[in-house]
């Protein structure tokens, strides 16, 4: 089968049912499997400049969506040359991916005859449902059932060694500029990981609040996983929140990759959680995920 992943989440869970060979068309943001981006047509790219500060990001995209601009660009001819059979897309956030009906609009004009499959997780349970859905759709529904099953079997061992531990207050942040606290999964990643998430949406959008309000939430740690970023910037970013909460332990971690992609690596990011909250119980992650700061 031949599948255009437009999602990086979606491309991810691809190679981890052993199916990367199937892949036709990617995204700029798709780095899973390793080296796919080099190797395969890139039939989406954003429309946003390289470099902006968080600040600089969150006002050009509000700018954009008040103009009824999108914040992705698809290329139609690599699509069509592409000639998928299977198209993996969201309609969960216009902001993170190009939206379904952008894709369906594009495959219509071009005449492509292509199943599509549309992700839209909300929760960490409907993440794993995700995976599965991909796997059918691709035509390996076994791979699908022993890839949920060994991430199952993980967050097992994760609850049962946090089980009898206290739950640290824990206040996520998904953007510091403005400081932005977190929604759908992210929430539910906490509680997993052995913490009390304060302030977060299970499994609705991410809101924007101030500063003062998350003094007065008064958290015993704050996660900074900046979305779309990785662990350097997210400890870089970290330092608008020592500003404002000075006495707060603080927890960078590779958003990019471990919280905010919808993808088996969800998994990755609850373990690099839970070792930052619960060090003497949970085996501390490979080197690049989590960074507690002083």
């Amino acid at each position: 089968m031949r599948i255009a992943s437009l999602l990086p989440a979606a491309t991810e869970i691809v190679g981890a049912l052993g199916l990367a060979d199937d892949l036709v068309a990617v995204t700029f943001e798709c780095d899973r499997p390793e080296g796919i981006r080099a190797t395969r047509p890139v039939v989406v790219d954003t429309a946003l400049s390289a470099g902006l500060t968080p600040g600089e990001i969150d006002a050009v995209v509000r700018e954009r969506a008040a103009r009824g601009l999108p914040q992705y660009e698809l290329d139609r001819d690599a699509l069509r040359d592409a000639a998928p059979d299977l198209v993996l897309t969201q309609d969960l956030c216009r902001v993170c991916a190009l939206p379904e009906s952008t894709v369906t609009e594009a495959l219509a004009d071009l005449h492509l005859d292509a199943a599509v499959l549309t992700i839209d997780p909300h929760t960490l349970d409907e993440v794993l449902d995700a995976v599965a859905a991909v796997a059918r759709a691709a035509g390996a529904p076994d791979a699908g059932t022993d890839l949920v099953a060994g991430l199952q079997d993980r967050l097992t061992a994760i609850d049962q060694a946090v089980r009898q531990r206290p739950r640290p207050r824990v206040l996520a942040l998904e953007w510091v500029d403005p400081p932005f606290l977190p929604g759908h999964w992210v929430p539910a990643m906490v509680r997993r990981a052995g913490g009390e998430p304060l302030a977060g949406i299970d499994g609705g959008r991410s809101v924007a609040t101030t500063w003062d309000r998350i003094a007065d939430e008064a958290p015993d740690v704050v996660l900074v996983a900046p979305c779309g970023f990785g662990l350097d910037d997210a400890v870089a970013q970290a330092g608008a929140v020592r500003e404002h909460l000075q006495d707060t332990p603080i927890v960078a971690i590779d958003s990019a990759s471990y919280v905010v992609r919808a993808g088996p690596r969800l998994v990755d990011g609850i373990e690099a959680i839970a070792h930052a909250l619960h060090p003497e119980v949970v085996p501390a992650p490979p080197p690049g995920r989590i960074r507690a700061l002083s």
